[in-house]
């Protein structure tokens, strides 16, 4: 179920919205195809709530005093050293019109996959993904299972997701085998990285001694030049 947000519309812009946030209100405007931006504002808590369960990827049932307007959340702005909410772009559509929204992807049976067992650990390096489909039918998440993942190099793709119905990958010619999360082995890991390191430092403590080596000998040359001239 979406969530439910209510909003006023607002004079106040430019600096002076600093006297609502101190009021406990967020900055927000609502655009979108048809309809002439509006300044608004809300309540902190209950924005906080809805921004969070929705996310960019599920919509939210606006009322704009009073008026209904379904929406999606496009952009937030954060405050960098309170982490607190500064203002929201609200994009309005129609719950007939195809949008596209960044999907979370979660994997599953994680904790539990064969590697697992074996004590290595599963790595997942793609977390969202951009997908395109009727308000009603995006997915809150992409589910891809990794229970099967066994050996190091293992690993799941995009190709393995199984979309819901009424919902496509946003991108035409998307990448099908981009990895969602593969297998590593972090002792594995920990010791090629000790050991480059430990290569490194000998690398460079070789070449320290001639470095003092050629200055040493440069430096009877320069003497000898002096007393020439």
């Amino acid at each position: 179920m979406s969530e439910k947000l209510a909003l006023q519309k607002r004079d106040v812009s430019g600096k002076k919205v600093k006297a609502l946030r101190r009021q406990g209100l967020v900055t927000s405007v609502v655009y979108g195809r048809g309809i002439t931006p509006i300044l608004t504002q809300s309540e902190y808590n209950p924005t906080e709530t809805a921004v969070t369960v929705s996310g960019y990827h599920s919509p939210i049932n606006l009322t704009i005093d009073g008026k209904a307007q379904l929406a999606m959340v496009k952009n937030v702005d954060i405050d960098p050293v309170h982490r607190t909410i500064l203002n929201i772009e609200f994009q309005g559509i129609s719950a007939d019109e195809v949008v596209w929204a960044e999907a979370p992807i979660t994997l599953i049976g994680l904790g539990n996959s064969e590697a697992e067992k074996l004590h290595f650990s599963i790595l997942q390096v793609l977390e969202s993904v951009e997908v395109k489909a009727k308000p009603a039918d995006l997915p809150e998440a992409l589910e891809i299972d990794i229970v099967n993942l066994a050996s190091v190099g293992d690993n799941v793709t995009l190709g393995d997701i199984k979309l819901p119905k009424g919902v496509e990958f946003a991108e035409k010619d998307i990448d099908l085998g981009q990895v969602v999360a593969n297998v590593y082995d972090p002792i594995a890991e920990a010791e090629a990285q000790a050991k480059a390191d430990e290569e490194a430092a000998k690398a460079a403590a070789e070449t320290a001694p001639a470095t003092e080596e050629i200055s040493a000998t440069e430096a009877p040359a320069t003497e000898e030049a002096t007393k020439a001239e």
